[in-house]
């Protein structure tokens, strides 16, 4: 099974929103972390096609809230394999 392939972007407290909805609408993404700028990880969203939408907008007003304390610090988003999104689990 392949691996999710994994990218980091650094960011300062004004563009993390921004930067996290570029990330969700470009696709294809998993799982965003967000980290402070020691490395410790402040949020980890996990992202599935069906949660884009509104259900995650309590995640964004999150994180709205977390630029305003974090100055600086990455953006880790793991990223669907070249294979393609894994099958939806049904209910």
């Amino acid at each position: 099974m392949n691996e999710p392939r994994r990218e980091e972007f650094a960011f300062s407290g004004d563009s993390l929103l921004g930067k996290i909805k570029e990330i969700i609408r470009a696709g294809n993404v998993r799982r965003v972390i967000i980290k402070n700028d020691e490395g410790r990880p402040l949020v980890d969203i996990p992202l599935t096609a069906g949660l884009v939408g509104t259900l995650l907008a309590p995640q964004l007003a999150a994180l709205g809230a977390i630029a305003t304390l974090v100055m600086r610090g990455t953006i880790v988003i793991e990223k669907e394999p070249d294979g393609g999104p894994p099958p939806t689990p049904s209910l």
